[in-house]
């Protein structure tokens, strides 16, 4: 006999429950009664609102004094953290591992790189900087979808691409010749990230579908696995004598924004997962970037740093490769119908429509 199943699985037998739909974490709530398009604005919404929290509070942890090369350990304690979160939350749903540990060596190792690659990197990168080179993460996501999953993509991918390529020059060229902290070994952490983060989303929407995972269990599994591997990493490259003996002196500024830092970064990824698991890796990975540009234009108002036009043209450039990349995949979709619905409706507004006669009404 089977045994019982959790109270989450029980809703499946409720009357009037959409055939064919599975269940759409967000936290607590399950949103299977709401539309297509309803569900991705209030998935985005979410994460608009735990990322933007998450970018400020990592900005303000490497805003203090002396905390550069200590990315490392951020991570580790910021690891270490989510594997508690994804623990509880697991024990929580009285849920167990589907997906088979090899492929979470393997997921966390990519985990390990792309975040603490991106950590690291603003010890000698601007914020806004590192912002940029992650809203072009849609490049290497293109790649990794045609080897790792066989995806075909449209011309319009690629042209949206190079458009996000030249404007990432761009920026880095402006940035360059700007910013204080510039520094080349920045750049090659933060493409290291990115080509992580590639795999990730490819590999994560493949586990997902495969092995009809939950977002704890990815969570847990990765970060736990991934905790081992820094701590050695940690132990054995870096002076992590000096990091705990730093973070002592400012116990609230470190352990405590961490936490914070952490909280926000791991409710976001579920609600991130809840995307991939329903709307795919690319589309995803185009709310993560919006957002993304959200954390740049806070980043200048709330911590003081050079500013430059270049800055403007070189993102306007990104952004329209990610509207460009967003149209081809998503134009016949119900929401840029919906879209292009509104849009009009506006339009109306302000013009006035002109009067048009048939020339058989005109009897001259």
């Amino acid at each position: 006999m089977p045994g019982p199943r959790r109270k989450s699985e029980l809703k499946i037998d409720i009357e009037g429950l959409p055939e064919g739909k599975s269940h759409v974490d967000f936290l607590c709530f399950d949103l299977v009664y709401f539309t297509r398009p309803a569900q991705f604005i209030i998935l985005s919404a979410g994460v608009f609102f735990f990322y933007l929290l998450y970018g400020y509070y990592q900005e303000l942890i490497f805003s203090l004094p002396g905390f550069t090369g200590y990315g490392w350990y951020l991570t580790l304690i910021q690891f270490g953290y989510y594997t508690v979160f994804g623990k509880i939350e697991m024990l929580i749903r009285q849920e167990k591992r589907k997906v088979p540990l090899k492929t979470y060596t393997f997921l966390a190792l990519t985990t390990v790189a792309t975040m603490g690659f991106s950590n690291a990197s603003l010890g000698y990168l601007n914020y806004p900087t590192q912002v940029i080179f992650k809203c072009c993460k849609l490049i290497p996501v293109l790649i990794g979808g045609i080897l790792i999953q066989g995806k075909r993509h449209g011309m319009l991918d690629f042209v949206a691409s190079g458009f996000m390529c030249l404007g990432l020059i761009l920026f880095t060229l402006a940035d360059s010749k700007l910013s204080p902290i510039f520094d080349l070994t920045g750049v090659l952490m933060i493409s290291l990230a990115l080509v992580a983060d590639a795999i990730i989303g490819n590999v994560q929407e493949k586990t997902i579908k495969q092995y009809n995972a939950s977002n704890s269990e990815v969570v847990l599994y990765s970060y736990s696995i991934g905790f081992v591997y820094l701590f050695f990493l940690v132990a054995v490259f870096t002076d992590i004598a000096s990091a705990i003996h730093y973070c002592s002196y400012y116990p609230k500024q470190t352990y405590g924004y961490a936490f914070i830092f952490s909280i926000t970064g791991y409710l976001g990824i579920q609600i991130v997962l809840g995307l991939v698991r329903q709307f795919g890796a690319f589309l995803a990975v185009t709310v993560t970037t919006f957002r993304k540009t959200i954390s740049i234009v806070l980043s200048f108002i709330f911590f003081s740093k050079p500013f430059t036009i270049h800055y403007i043209y070189s993102g306007i450039l990104v952004m329209i490769g990610i509207y460009i990349n967003i149209y081809s995949k998503n134009k016949d979709s119900t929401m840029v119908l919906m879209c292009k619905r509104i849009f009009y409706r506006i339009k109306k507004l302000f013009y006035v429509p002109r009067m048009q006669m048939e020339r058989s009404t005109l009897n001259i």
